[in-house]
């Protein structure tokens, strides 16, 4: 059994090991290109991290930097780029991307898979090229990812402390993660004692003290308070340091975002025809309708499978989202190990799902390339490969959630 124990052990360091040298391999190769070519392998964002670094280095503020639209903690901890090197940030963040590849592996073997299914599941993500070249060009996505599956790991480990602290910490970097609030809330305490006791009544009028003693599940209540001091004192404590640019930057630029440039969102293109018209801010409203009605529709259909209802929640707000980049797909990527041995659906179809996935972003970039590089006029031609591209996402969202497996249906097989 202790063999059998440090094999695993063993089986699982050895992956993180290559996949930390395969990053650092990436990184040295993208310091060549950037000195050789003309094309840069070092994500743009990078510059604008490591320029508002220096600005807090030097003790000013990281917004002294234009276009930063970060919170102040990413800047702060990438100081090392200004005092140490420059490649600090990057061994950051793949040192991030392959702690989320061990947190899968983690997360899986507590949902009850056995060793084969949860390394297959950290592999998937610790030698998936978009993540490796992501991470390695200096992009921050890493740490979102690790913070996403801490707080997943935290709740099913029935810690709700912890959970609501990854959260609030998710939500601060990036504000995407608040549509897991609700499910987390729903799935945190349903497993204790207090809860298989608590049953929904059958008379209307004992409906009141059946929704108090749901809300105010001690757990629960943990969970949102700790959520809120920790998310209210973050906000507090910066906003002290450096005002309302804190605010406007790190929040409420995301919220009220109506990008009029080409991306993948299949609003865009309405958006550019009525840019400076009051027509925008509609748009971008009722964008948030179905966006809500998918992330609150999921939430309460599959709360009790967290890693699922998370992935699909997550899938359905990037697919109807009014802006729409190649980054945002990471946001769905990193839960998708997690629930591919519940979509039960033949490798035939698996394979065309993810040939359609990529055709679809292949057309879209081709016509993009000739708008960028080429000088023309392809708004049309880029808004039809992001309809397409929709109807894509669309059609393998719908796929996922009939094709799902309750992982109870899974568990009692241990695989």
């Amino acid at each position: 059994m202790a063999d059998a124990k440090e094999q695993k052990y063993f089986s699982l360091l050895y992956l993180i090991f290559a996949a930390f040298l395969l990053r650092i391999g990436f990184i040295i190769y993208g310091e060549w290109q950037d000195r050789t070519m003309v094309v840069k392998y070092t994500d743009i964002d990078y510059h604008v991290f490591t320029d508002a670094a220096r600005h807090v280095y030097n003790g000013g503020s990281p917004y002294d930097r234009q276009t930063y639209r970060y919170t102040p903690l990413l800047a702060i901890i990438l100081t090392p780029n200004v005092s140490l090197h420059n490649a600090f940030g990057k061994l950051l963040f793949i040192l991030f991307d392959v702690i989320t590849g061990y947190l899968l592996y983690k997360i899986q073997v507590e949902r009850g898979f056995g060793e084969k299914i949860s390394l297959i599941s950290s592999c998937l993500w610790m030698f998936n090229p978009i993540a490796v070249t992501v991470s390695s060009r200096g992009n921050a996505e890493s740490i979102m990812a690790f913070l996403v599956l801490a707080t997943l790991y935290s709740a099913l480990k029935d810690k709700p402390s912890l959970t609501a602290t990854f959260l609030a910490l998710a939500v601060h970097f990036k504000i995407y993660p608040i549509i897991y609030s609700l499910p987390i809330f729903l799935f945190i305490g349903s497993r204790s004692r207090e809860s298989e006791r608590l049953e929904i009544p059958n008379h209307v009028k004992q409906m009141p003290m059946f929704l108090f003693k749901y809300v105010l599940h001690p757990a629960r209540v943990k969970l949102v308070s700790i959520f809120i001091m920790t998310l209210g004192s973050l906000t507090l404590a910066l906003y002290y340091r450096y005002g309302f640019d804190f605010l406007e930057h790190t929040y409420l630029y995301h919220v009220t975002r109506t990008d009029p440039k080409h991306n993948f969102s299949v609003y865009f293109y309405m958006l550019y025809l009525t840019q400076n018209s009051p027509w925008t801010k509609v748009i971008g409203l009722m964008s948030f309708l179905p966006q809500m009605t998918l992330t609150v529709g999921l939430a309460f259909k599959h709360s009790k499978d967290i890693c699922f209802c998370c992935f699909a929640q997550t899938f359905a707000f990037v697919t109807f989202n009014k802006v729409c980049t190649s980054q945002y797909f990471l946001w769905y990527l990193c839960l998708l190990p997690l629930v591919t041995p519940q979509i039960s659906v033949t490798l035939f179809k698996a394979v065309v799902m993810a040939l359609a996935w990529f055709t679809a972003q292949g057309m879209w970039l081709y016509f993009a390339y000739y708008l960028e590089f080429g000088g023309q006029n392809t708004f049309l031609q880029i808004w039809i490969a992001s309809l397409w591209f929709f109807f894509v996402n669309l059609w393998i969202l719908c796929e996922a959630v009939k094709k799902y497996i309750p992982l109870t249906s899974i568990k009692p097989k241990k695989l």
